[in-house]
């Protein structure tokens, strides 16, 4: 068995290869859960279709895909244009701490422009993280891959000293998290369990995907990512589009870092995060770095963090199972994706044919 390149790119691959990674997953999740001594029908049933059930754990699906798609959507972004930003992570968390310096700073100022100046430092706190790989790609050739990347534990470490040091809620007892946040400080809820945020998700996700598909910006970064070579013939500056695609999804993910703060964790703590900005790598390459895209493969990760929960409790399965499934899904996605350009081709060795 080897792989043979193929005369052109399959089309039909492409649009199959995401339902096969997806189907494969599922398959492979019954085996690891027949393993552990479980069921699998009932497993996979409270991990994929329970949660789906109940209008509660639906709007909680809509809460826990909001970050993903976010973040997701402006990583689609930018590995169009082979920008590696691997630090989403990172840049969520400088978004939370730059946001929760309002209510930190500032706990009496409740008014229409508190939440507007949390959002707006969110998004300048990721942008400003994910400047920082996007200096060093453009002046020094540093792999963007490793730089944004080590930067998640610098921000993580920061933000853990801030809230164990400086930043500790006095009256808290002496657990590490900061103050917690004022009813004006904390985004209003559209229904029982769904805040605003997730309403500007999907309007920002849609917005992406008509620039990546409608303007001349999107050309550009979709240009740049196929051949360099020809973009710079067109006039295109690759070290703008490298800063302009960093900035983009870094300024996402620390706009979902101060949602994250200012709706489900109401405060600032050690982790803010239970790894979204790693998971939505997975949602960009599901979506096949189209933001629109971003919006089911982010619905479908977010099953993932429900389910486990789910199994988590009804079977007690340990919570690591999510970030096991979330893992094999995307080592399903590159490898259905390789077959798009390469087939599988099976042949008798000649000795075997002697």
């Amino acid at each position: 068995m080897r792989l043979e390149k193929r005369a052109e790119r399959s089309s039909t691959m492409a649009l199959a290869s995401p339902f096969i990674a997806i189907a494969l997953t599922i398959v492979t999740a019954g085996l690891i859960f027949a393993l552990r001594g479980n069921s699998p029908l009932q497993a996979l049933y409270v991990y994929f279709i329970e949660p789906l059930t109940a209008i509660w754990s639906v709007e909680q699906l809509l809460v826990k895909a909001s970050p993903l798609i976010l973040i997701g959507a402006g990583l689609a972004v930018a590995y169009r244009a082979n920008v590696w930003n691997i630090g989403a992570e990172g840049q969520l968390t400088a978004g939370a701490i730059l946001a929760g310096a309002v209510p930190v700073f500032l706990p009496q100022w409740q008014s229409p422009l508190t939440l507007a100046a949390m959002m707006v430092l969110g998004i300048a706190g990721g942008m400003a993280w994910a400047a920082i790989p996007a200096f060093l790609r453009n002046r020094f050739s540093a792999n963007e891959i490793l730089t944004s990347l080590m930067l998640v534990y610098v921000s993580q470490l920061l933000l853990d000293y801030l809230v164990r040091g400086p930043w500790r809620d006095p009256q808290g007892f002496n657990f590490p998290k900061s103050v917690t946040f004022a009813e004006g400080q904390l985004l209003p809820y559209v229904t029982s369990g769904i805040h605003a945020g997730v309403l500007v998700t999907f309007v920002v996700a849609l917005v992406l995907g008509y620039i990546v598909s409608r303007t001349v910006k999107g050309y550009e970064i979709t240009v740049t990512g196929l051949s360099p070579r020809a973009a710079r013939f067109s006039g295109f500056s690759q070290s703008r589009t490298i800063l302009f695609c960093m900035m983009l999804s870094g300024g996402l993910a620390g706009l979902a870092g101060a949602f994250e703060i200012s709706s489900v964790v109401g405060q600032l703590q050690p982790q803010v995060s239970p790894g979204y900005g790693f998971a939505a790598i997975i949602v960009a390459f599901l979506g096949r770095l189209n933001p629109v895209g971003a919006i089911i493969a982010g619905l479908l990760l977010a099953l993932s963090y429900i389910g486990g929960e789910a199994v988590q409790t009804a079977l007690q399965i340990p919570d690591k199972i999510t970030r096991v499934i979330q893992g094999i899904l995307l080592f399903y996605i590159l490898a259905c994706d390789t077959l798009i350009n390469y087939r599988i081709v099976f042949s008798v060795p000649a000795l075997a044919r002697a």
